[in-house]
């Protein structure tokens, strides 16, 4: 069916445009957040692999990824019609009716291209110090065409069958969060632990580095989540408001309890208790009223101030708690649509539980949260082991004890002095020194956070 290029409102695409703009500004916060916690010997392993997310995902959206995410095809992925982002003159599949866009195609496909670079982005926080460059190329190529897409068509495009079956995730709280949170954990389990992990003290070399991240991503979250109402409008007003809201609030709640629990609330628990409220409040956004932002991120940011401390208690290196934030928050926030969406705030939502919606939606919910985790975690340890058949995978020991930044660059962040500091997850200062653990536990007293 042609688009109707007559009926666009230009106040709409303004908007939608400009949010993508934001939004593409969240990978480099991201890539600031990541490189401030690693060791100074790793920064720009860290910025480059941010960075070279942007340059291939670009390529492999228009390519094929695109049209695997939105067109028609079934209901597990699209079809290559709109592949090279050709017959972009023609109304995207089941954008119809209640659905019915009033921004151009090609706007949309610029505006969804920055969600898909930034997910496969997320993913090198679980990773950091040890990934091989000569691996992570190929596989963010491969990890975005097999994984992001279809996922991305699972539950975005109204011809998916999780969107479908009514599941609501209305920025990507399994899209992005869940599916970057679940590959995390899977590469993190195949590259294996980090050299000198958990014994070594792996301290964040930059936080301002970690705050200015921090600070874009919160600055770039507004694309992402008012964006998303694709329209100059009430709804793109709800979700602004809430994802403001959700974040101030999972602040606070880590900060309380990282204070009662350590005795003293960190500069790194505000920087990560910000990012959780804006990871669980994603898909709420356009589905819960400001009342129900709170709510979630609080809940948002008290659980997942406990989460990142399961690496410790199961084994594995999430280098910067990308499970324990993204993963875990991703599920936090995606739950709580079941709980507060209301259809004050969305007509085209529905009631959660405690709006008189019963479980159906929480039902639904679940279900998504159960699909994209189990598909994203397999099929990622599958094309990680598939490409280890070929191509080496992680820095040798000498190698990590050098750095990612000499060895597969050529350069170094800092050429003054003797820069000493670790690198480590979303962590928190215990109340002595010795018991500082961010990025992992150094000692049985050791406090992360």
């Amino acid at each position: 069916m042609p688009f109707d290029f007559s009926k666009i409102d230009t106040g709409a695409t303004a908007w939608v445009l400009a949010s993508a703009a934001l939004v593409l500004l969240m990978t480099p916060g991201l890539a600031f957040f990541y490189g401030g916690m690693v060791r100074a010997k790793h920064t720009l392993g860290m910025l480059m692999q941010n960075f070279m997310t942007i340059g291939i995902v670009s390529i492999v959206w228009v390519l094929v990824s695109f049209s695997l995410a939105f067109g028609k095809g079934n209901g597990f992925v699209g079809d290559l019609h709109f592949a090279g982002l050709q017959h972009l003159s023609e109304v995207l599949p089941g954008y119809t009716g209640p659905f019915a866009q009033v921004i151009p195609p090609m706007v949309f496909v610029v505006f969804q291209l920055m969600f898909a670079v930034i997910t496969p982005a997320l993913i090198t926080g679980s990773t950091a110090d040890r990934w091989k460059f000569g691996h992570f190329v190929p596989f963010i190529a491969i990890w975005s065409i097999l994984v992001y897409g279809p996922v991305a068509h699972w539950v975005f495009s109204p011809e998916g069958w999780l969107f479908k079956k009514g599941a609501l995730d209305f920025a990507g709280g399994t899209v992005v969060h869940i599916n970057a949170g679940a590959a995390g954990l899977a590469m993190a389990l195949l590259l294996g632990k980090r050299r000198g992990y958990p014994k070594e003290q792996m301290r964040p070399h930059n936080v301002p580095f970690v705050l200015l991240g921090a600070s874009l991503l919160w600055f770039g979250w507004f694309g992402f989540n008012a964006g998303s109402a694709l329209g100059a409008n009430n709804l793109a007003a709800y979700a602004f408001v809430n994802t403001n809201t959700a974040t101030a609030a999972a602040m606070v709640g880590w900060l309380l309890v990282e204070k009662l629990r350590d005795g003293k609330a960190t500069t790194l628990g505000a920087a990560s208790g910000a990012v959780t409220g804006l990871v669980a409040i994603t898909p709420c956004a356009g589905f819960v009223s400001p009342l129900g932002s709170i709510a979630v991120g609080l809940l948002a940011g008290a659980i997942c101030a406990y989460a990142i401390l399961l690496k410790r208690k199961l084994g594995y290196d999430d280098s910067l708690d990308v499970v324990g934030v993204h993963l875990v928050g991703g599920i936090v926030g995606s739950l709580s649509v079941g709980l507060f969406s209301t259809l004050d705030t969305n007509t085209l939502g529905a009631d959660g539980l405690f709006y008189g919606g019963g479980w159906k939606l929480m039902g639904h919910q679940l279900i998504a949260v159960g699909a994209v985790a189990g598909y994203s975690f397999v099929v990622t340890l599958i094309i990680g082991f598939g490409l280890k058949l070929f191509l080496r995978m992680r820095l040798t020991p000498d190698e990590e004890a050098e750095g990612m930044d000499l060895v597969l660059h050529g350069e170094s962040a800092y050429e003054f002095g003797n820069i000493t500091g670790g690198g480590g997850g979303l962590g928190s200062v215990g109340q002595r020194p010795e018991s500082v653990s961010l990025g992992g536990p150094t000692a049985p007293t050791g406090v992360q956070a």
